[in-house]
């Protein structure tokens, strides 16, 4: 399916469909679609719809509902079922897989109207975890996990580092293994998916700034790679602090 063209036809006759109550500016196809993304890329985003009712609308803000979306250029007022076209920059970074963001709309009134996005981002490298728990942590307490990575097109065996920031509170060693990837809650060494069997160390995480107003653990440790420098692997670890 080619996200980039969608028939002028289906468009209009789509968009002159009597609007519902709260449906004031429609962008057709719902959720509209953005198409496929590399992580990290940064992309102009270009959406139409149209202004479906009798009325002018002012607008004076549009935001982005979700990360990524920036620089948003809009027209301040839109003509009774006039068309409307909207324009931002998505930077894909830290996204990976489904996505679901949100175009908001606001008018004069303050009130909302959204449009909601759908595209897909490819991320070269796959963690089969990325979520870990530290349970009920105190600063400075040792903590490890170990986990596999390997590239989604299971060809080539992927490199992987600290990002700088997760430098100052973690560790890792690695070790090439070949995979076997046939069921994600199953992996085992031995197969023929080149890998690498990542060990994550701490010797304390501390707690700083807000952490220190609350007892949730939200740690996100962030990776680079040589070979994919564009890409943003990650993972999560959770837990509470004790007190």
């Amino acid at each position: 399916m080619n996200f980039k063209k969608i028939s002028l036809a289906f468009l209009v006759a789509a968009l002159t469909v009597p609007a519902l109550a709260d449906d004031v500016i429609r962008f057709v196809p719902d959720p509209y679609p953005i198409g496929y993304a590399d992580q990290g890329d940064v992309r102009h985003i270009v959406i139409k719809g149209a202004n479906v009712t009798a009325k002018e609308i002012t607008l004076e803000n549009v935001i982005g509902q979700g990360i990524g979306m920036s620089n948003f250029k809009y027209p301040t007022k839109i003509a009774p079922n006039a068309p409307v076209t909207i324009e931002f920059d998505m930077d894909f970074a830290g996204m990976d897989g489904q996505i679901n963001p949100v175009v908001v709309m606001i008018d004069n009134q303050g009130t909302p109207y959204t449009a909601q996005l759908d595209g897909y981002v490819k991320a070269p490298i796959f963690f089969g975890e990325k979520m870990f728990d530290a349970g009920f942590y105190a600063p400075n307490e040792k903590r490890e996990w170990t986990f596999y990575v390997w590239g989604t097109d299971k060809k080539s065996r992927p490199d992987l580092a600290l990002d700088e920031n997760a430098q100052k509170e973690f560790s890792i060693k690695t070790k090439n293994v070949m995979l076997n990837v046939d069921k994600m809650d199953q992996i085992k060494e031995g197969g023929k998916v080149p890998g690498l069997k990542v060990t994550l160390s701490t010797k304390g995480m501390t707690r700083t700034g807000w952490e220190l107003k609350q007892k949730s653990l939200r740690k996100i440790v962030g990776f680079k790679s040589k070979k994919f420098p564009k890409a943003t692997p990650e993972v999560l670890i959770v837990g509470y602090w004790k007190d």
